[in-house]
């Protein structure tokens, strides 16, 4: 959706699957590149969005800021030292904890050259266990191992991207812009009874969808255009 005049530029129905929906999206994102050769400059959309390798997909494939909500696991409450709360030293591939203990992939001379890519995409950095077990964060930090472990995706430089965009004033602006998607799907169970769908399978659903965002198209176009 054009969120400046709320217009729909594409439509695809998927299954309530996260993966599915984002698998929509970007053929969504493609196919109105080739047909109209529009290419958005940021794309809002909520947090389900916001995998790494969606955001990856978003920056450097496609040059689109992804004004989007980045997927945290390692956020906690004020009990618990959260993610943000270590610093990551890029040149020394390495994080420092808020005692200023070092956290590293490999603490073996060599290893790291021997060392095969991630499978599931993801670094792993973890602290000495002389370090962890004489600091006094250590309740806060990781109170049930004996070391503090921390994750890290080959696509972290995505989501830092994500993340600096979220702590600008046009992210607050984004936010206030995608109520106009969520308006579009209540006014299409509310006002043109959109509620459940007639038509039978996949290709009936899409085009049950289509047909829903034309009538809604239609509708706005007559206020945009002059008579």
């Amino acid at each position: 959706m054009d969120v400046a005049n709320s217009v729909i530029v594409d439509v695809e129905g998927s299954g309530a699957i996260r993966q599915a929906e984002i698998e929509a999206a970007r053929r969504m994102i493609d196919r109105v590149e080739d047909r109209f050769g529009i290419k958005p400059r940021k794309v809002i959309a909520d947090t389900a969005y916001g995998a790494a390798k969606t955001l990856e997909w978003l920056v450097t494939v496609k040059g689109i800021e992804p004004h989007i909500p980045v997927f945290e696991k390692g956020e906690h409450g004020e009990d618990r030292l959260s993610r943000s709360e270590f610093a990551y030293d890029a040149a020394g591939d390495r994080y420092i904890c808020p005692a200023g203990k070092p956290l590293q992939q490999f603490w073996t001379a060599n290893r790291a050259a021997k060392a095969a890519p991630p499978k599931d995409d993801l670094y792993r950095y973890r602290a000495r266990t002389q370090d962890c077990g004489a600091c006094a964060l250590k309740p806060r930090c990781c109170p049930e191992t004996p070391a503090k472990r921390l994750l890290r995706s080959i696509y972290e430089e995505a989501r830092d991207v994500a993340r600096a965009i979220a702590a600008t004033p046009e992210y607050s602006i984004s936010r206030c812009e995608r109520k106009k998607v969520e308006m579009a799907f209540a006014h299409l169970k509310r006002i043109l009874k959109l509620d459940r769908l007639r038509l039978r399978g996949p290709r009936g659903a899409s085009d049950e969808f289509l047909l829903a965002a034309t009538a809604q198209n239609l509708r706005k176009m007559a206020k945009l255009l002059p008579a």
